[in-house]
């Protein structure tokens, strides 16, 4: 989803107490991640998706070497970890991210922000298939309720002619999935690294991944006032900033912050939907959405089994 580099399948501490002012930190934090897919639905169709990915990440990754920069003992650490620095900028950011801007062409910012909250099912299945991570059957019933979730939201949809949301939906189930791999590789192998020298070394990784497709796929014409300021905000905001308040929380939280952040962005990508896009919100989608997070809830273990 949107979300840290480093968060894949969250496990919930239920000893920690948030505070007052983390707690108005993490509403923060989902506010501006659901307002990524407002943006994202905004500045795609007149930059392209290669384009608005690039721009994204590249003034992220501007704006967080400075502050790696004041920390000279990461830079052989970097130097050192080039190989998985590279895949997690590819699976980490330049691809899902490319595959949300493709995605928002064609689905509305409200929808996508629901099924991107699917990241920690995604995360549990590949952590069982590739890691041998188990499951306890109270996470395996969560994954089929929310996978039951999915398929509330997306039923009606699945439509895989030319015009059809079929080919988007599976573009976004697509990035969630690599979010998912991204935080098991990250933890098994970048944990050595800092937050921010695994965000900054992964961004930088991912614009010079991603440099020859904006070179291949330019924006198809000069693109207005309103798609330039949501690519900058997508750039600075949502990924720069929201890194550092995300860091931040977890510091503080451990992996509860993660948790939490799953539950909140869809709501928040929702209502920024329909306040400045008019996007519809159906009885489907809160159906769906309440289904599929119960089950994210389940495999997160931020509903405990009791007994």
């Amino acid at each position: 989803m949107e979300r840290g580099p480093v968060s894949g399948l969250p496990q919930t501490s239920h000893q920690n107490k948030v505070s007052l002012s983390d707690t108005i930190r993490l509403l923060l934090l989902s506010a501006i991640w659901g307002a990524s897919f407002l943006f994202m639905r905004i500045a795609s169709p007149e930059l392209g998706p290669f384009p608005t990915t690039f721009a994204r990440i590249s003034i992220a990754a501007l704006a967080l070497f400075p502050l790696l920069l004041l920390r000279p003992e990461h830079r052989s650490t970097l130097r050192n970890c080039k190989g998985p620095l590279l895949i997690l900028g590819l699976f980490g950011s330049a691809l899902p991210f490319s595959l949300l801007c493709w995605a928002t062409l064609h689905l509305e910012a409200g929808f996508t922000s629901l099924l991107n909250a699917t990241t920690p099912i995604c995360a549990a299945l590949i952590g069982f298939w590739w890691l041998r991570i188990p499951l306890t059957r109270f996470q395996s019933l969560g994954l089929a309720v929310g996978l039951g979730g999915i398929a509330i939201l997306t039923g009606d949809q699945l439509d895989f002619r030319r015009d059809g949301a079929g080919w988007p939906i599976l573009a976004v189930l697509g990035a969630t999935s690599c979010y998912g791999f991204a935080g098991h590789y990250t933890r098994t192998r970048l944990s050595r690294l800092s937050p921010l020298a695994v965000s900054a070394g992964s961004l930088l990784a991912a614009s010079l991944i991603l440099l020859p497709l904006v070179l291949l796929f330019p924006p198809p014409a000069l693109p207005g006032r309103g798609a330039l300021a949501s690519t900058l905000a997508l750039g600075l905001l949502c990924t720069a900033v929201a890194f550092i308040l995300f860091f931040g929380l977890l510091k503080r939280n451990e992996a509860t912050a993660a948790t939490t952040v799953t539950f909140i962005i869809p709501a928040f990508g929702i209502l920024w939907g329909a306040l400045f896009l008019q996007e519809e919100v159906t009885v489907r989608m809160i159906l769906g959405m309440a289904v599929a997070l119960l089950g994210t809830a389940f495999v997160t273990k931020l509903l405990p089994r009791q007994g």
